[in-house]
């Protein structure tokens, strides 16, 4: 039967990249998907319309890439049946023969990546950005063109104090916000002021990302881990560990596990920065998309100064802008700047002027609503899938984010991501994500066996085929 691009949800990884306009690039990127095999003789490719939805480029860029290839030879066209690989189109020569082997060699690049992190970039608003950016440029003072100043632009300072208070709970005005070349330069210039000021210790959760705990052990500071459960990070413990003055918490969605804080444990947190001038580092990551409820606000809300807020637009745009911010309590916004001024890379302020437009003519409310609801849709078809066919594996962090834990049966979660793996679906143990000294910390829960799944990532022309090729790795009801 013919493979159908529909009935497999294949993921083609086209790259539009290089040298020429998108309709060369596109034409180029289809031949070697045909020349290494990626694309076998007889493989329906989808309209026109669908491909160009999807790669954010005009309907009329894919008809003519088409076209040209059908006129080459590389694809064929017929009423009714859509547009194929042709079926005298084979694979160069010139690659190398396959190999006997008793296994599959593991592919370069997965045909089906779930591994968090990522959104789904086919979604960035590339016509409304376009849009912004012009009027940005149309509307940008002369000063704009030289050096940005340390804080970042006033403009997008100014959106950003408003939208953070109106969407997150989050009490600042713009000359406490900082703009930064994303995520991590905020964590690595508070991590060396923290240890400039004495720290020598940061309470971490036991389960998190192993390069923010990178970050702050090159500033010379000490993650100390703190036990995850089922109402996220225990910051009753804070107070036990010795030398430690700050936490870095996901407070609104644990990442990776995706519970929020208990409040009882967002009080605690709170009372043990202000009995011991400690500092809480809030990971706001992807606090926009919930969908059981209203978004959980913001721990900054609770006390501005003790809480340095972090947030990017990586989650909810793209990670390609490089663009976050840190609203900061007063007396840490001299040290960073100070700190940031003498060398730390500057955030273009083009890009800080077109985010500014952006979001003020409400063209970011407006993406970002978008996409909750296709997030939502795909956490709904694959909890359902799971339940129907898989309903011996347990779902957890379903209310939010763009990820979800799928506990597995003890053993079997290294053998489960290998078989993955072979069959082209990249996925992520939990145990990656655990802290080196234990999950739990000392006296914390064991490790448990899971896997953080996205459906994030995956575009929706792909996501059907995603979840066939998940079902089929995923261990048997005992």
């Amino acid at each position: 039967m013919d493979n159908s691009w529909a009935t497999f949800g294949r993921d083609l990884h086209l790259d539009l990249s290089g040298p020429g306009g998108l309709r060369a690039c596109l034409m180029r990127s289809l031949r070697e998907a045909v020349r290494t095999g990626r694309l076998t003789p007889g493989t329906r490719l989808p309209s026109s319309r669908t491909l160009a939805a999807d790669l954010g480029i005009a309907r009329n860029t894919v008809a003519d890439a088409y076209a040209e290839l059908v006129a080459e030879g590389w694809l064929s066209a017929r009423q009714g049946s859509g547009t194929r690989v042709a079926r005298r189109a084979e694979p160069s020569r010139s690659a190398p023969p396959a190999r006997r082997s008793a296994r599959p060699p593991l592919p370069d690049r997965p045909r089906y990546d779930l591994r968090p992190g990522t959104p789904d970039v086919s979604g960035f608003p590339r016509a409304a950005w376009l849009a912004a950016a012009r009027r940005a440029l149309t509307t940008a003072p002369n000063d704009a063109f030289g050096y940005s100043p340390s804080l970042g632009r006033p403009e997008l300072r100014t959106v950003l104090a408003d939208y953070l208070a109106r969407a997150r709970g989050v009490r600042t005005d713009p000359e406490h916000v900082v703009v930064c070349t994303g995520f991590m330069q905020g964590l690595g210039l508070l991590a060396r002021v923290l240890r400039d000021a004495g720290a020598r210790g940061v309470g971490t959760e036991a389960y998190g990302l192993h390069f923010h705990r990178d970050v702050l052990t090159r500033a010379g500071l000490r993650p100390a881990p703190l036990p995850v459960d089922a109402h996220g990070a225990d910051t009753g413990r804070l107070a036990d560990l010795p030398g430690v003055r700050a936490a870095l918490l996901t407070p609104a969605h644990q990442f990776p596990t995706g519970v929020p804080l208990h409040p009882d444990r967002r009080a605690a947190v709170i009372d043990w920065a202000r009995a011991g001038g400690g500092l809480v580092l809030e990971d706001d990551y992807d606090g926009e998309f919930r969908y059981d409820r209203q978004p959980v606000g913001a721990l900054q809300g609770l006390d501005p100064d003790r809480v340095a807020y972090l947030g990017t637009a990586s989650k909810s745009l793209a990670p390609a802008l490089r663009l976050a911010w840190m609203v900061l309590p007063d007396h840490l916004v001299d040290p960073v700047l100070a700190l940031k001024s003498t060398g730390e890379w500057q955030t273009g302020a083009l890009e800080q002027l077109t985010l500014a437009e952006f979001m003020a003519s409400g063209a970011y409310d407006r993406h970002v609503r978008g996409m909750r609801l296709r997030y939502r849709r795909r956490r709904d078809q694959l909890v359902t899938a799971l339940a129907e066919h898989a309903p011996h594996i347990r779902v957890s962090g379903i209310a939010a984010g763009l990820h979800v834990v799928l506990e597995l049966p003890p053993g079997t979660e290294q053998s489960v991501v290998q078989a993955a793996r072979w069959q082209g679906l990249a996925l992520e143990g939990l145990s990656t994500f655990a802290h080196p000294g234990g999950p739990g910390g000392a006296g914390g829960a064991p490790a448990r066996d899971g896997l953080v799944v996205t459906y994030g990532r995956p575009p929706d022309h792909a996501f059907a085929g995603v979840l066939e090729a998940l079902l089929r790795v995923l261990p048997p009801a005992p």
